[in-house]
């Protein structure tokens, strides 16, 4: 799974450690969110939709396998 949680944070203008304080989670975890290592759950997918102001499918992506 892709995501663009580096972008929206960066965006936001969020360090990790500050995102991680606000979900609740360690910055390593946020670090391995965005090199795409750990998928999150599904709340704390929610909350950073929250957070960022957009859709849990505006930060996360299927990636497509060839048919």
């Amino acid at each position: 799974m892709r995501n663009e949680v580096k972008l929206l944070r960066e965006l936001n203008g969020y360090s990790q450690e500050q995102l991680g304080n606000l979900l609740g989670v360690s910055r390593q975890t946020i670090n391995a969110i965005e090199r795409g290592k750990y998928n999150p759950s599904l709340p704390l997918a929610l909350q950073m939709a929250k957070i960022f102001r957009t859709t849990v499918e505006h930060i996360f992506f299927l990636e497509e396998e060839p048919l």
